[in-house]
């Protein structure tokens, strides 16, 4: 259904999409002026354009707009040019989301992520393509894409100060490597999730050490995900867990509750007798169950 949702959302988009006609006189008779006529009063800006890789656009006949790339986005400036009003273009910086999203997608809409760039949380909170994206500008060194994330997504930046978090403060890894800013069709825009039906989670394209599959599995790994015992982006726990102690985050699952349904006998089930939890020894689960994310040899993940 909700793929259904986003394919019918593809189709209103092209729907809406002014018709841009092909042919030079077509286009002409609808009041396409072209870029020289634009160069008139947005000089400036006209030659940044050029410069940037939307301006192959203006020599490229393949594409169908040579000598027109202003108006290929902007729409026919005919009537802007005699009237001098800007109700009568198309100015992405004063448009609604909408409209800029299906003045992009006029040409991005074949490209992998299109489907969920309507599905995705940015369009549903009203992002525009060009709140992250110059058009016109080519910057001559890029901003990274996480300080670009960092202006709308403040309190998960702070999360990355943390005493242990992935080392996205050094540049060693980008919010891209696990997000797909255009959107997915999974949720918080993940490239990759650690469900079942998925073989490759987003997190084992780093940790591949933790990618199965084990003879033995740690549930949590296949059902849950990695989110389960560890914070995605920081925590103040060493390993960035959950909890602070080790003990405290297995017992959650592996407290003194009765589980008949559970043949193994681990999951919510008492540690064994010479488990005693107030003594240091056994605070640590992991010193002895190393194999915790699983195993190929021992059922308890002992090695």
């Amino acid at each position: 259904m909700r793929i259904l949702l986003a394919f019918a959302l593809i189709a209103g988009l092209a729907a809406a999409a002014p018709a841009k006609p092909k042919a030079k006189k077509d286009r002409a008779a609808a009041g396409y002026v072209g870029t020289e006529a634009c160069l008139v009063c947005h000089e400036d800006m006209g030659k940044a354009f050029l410069k940037t890789r939307h301006g192959s656009i203006e020599k490229d006949s393949g594409r169908g707009w040579q000598g027109q790339s202003c108006e290929s986005c902007h729409g026919p400036g005919q009537k802007h040019g005699e009237a001098a009003e800007a109700k009568f273009i198309l100015n992405h910086a004063k448009a609604s989301p909408r409209e800029v999203d299906t003045s992009c997608l006029t040409c991005h809409k074949n490209q992998a992520t299109h489907a969920g760039r309507l599905h995705g949380s940015h369009s549903a909170g009203q992002v525009g393509c060009t709140s992250c994206h110059s058009v016109h500008h080519a910057e001559p060194k890029p901003k990274p894409v996480s300080d670009q994330c960092a202006t709308c997504h403040r309190d998960v930046t702070a999360q990355f100060l943390r005493p242990h978090t992935h080392a996205l403060t050094k540049d060693a890894v980008s919010c891209v490597d696990c997000h797909n800013p255009h959107g997915t069709l999974r949720s918080a825009g993940l490239r990759g999730t650690a469900r079942t039906r998925n073989n490759e989670p987003g997190c084992l394209n780093c940790h591949a050490d933790k990618r199965g599959p084990f003879a033995f599995e740690h549930a949590p790994m296949r059902l849950e995900g990695c989110g389960s015992c560890h914070e995605s982006h920081g925590s103040a726990n060493p390993r960035m867990l959950n909890r602070a102690e080790v003990k405290n985050l297995c017992m959650e699952c592996h407290s003194n509750l009765p589980a008949p349904s559970n043949k193994t006998g681990t999951l919510g089930s008492v540690a064994p007798g010479s488990h005693d939890l107030r003594l240091p020894l056994y605070r640590n689960c992991t010193t002895c169950h190393t194999r915790i994310h699983g195993s190929h040899v021992n059922r308890d993940f002992l090695r």
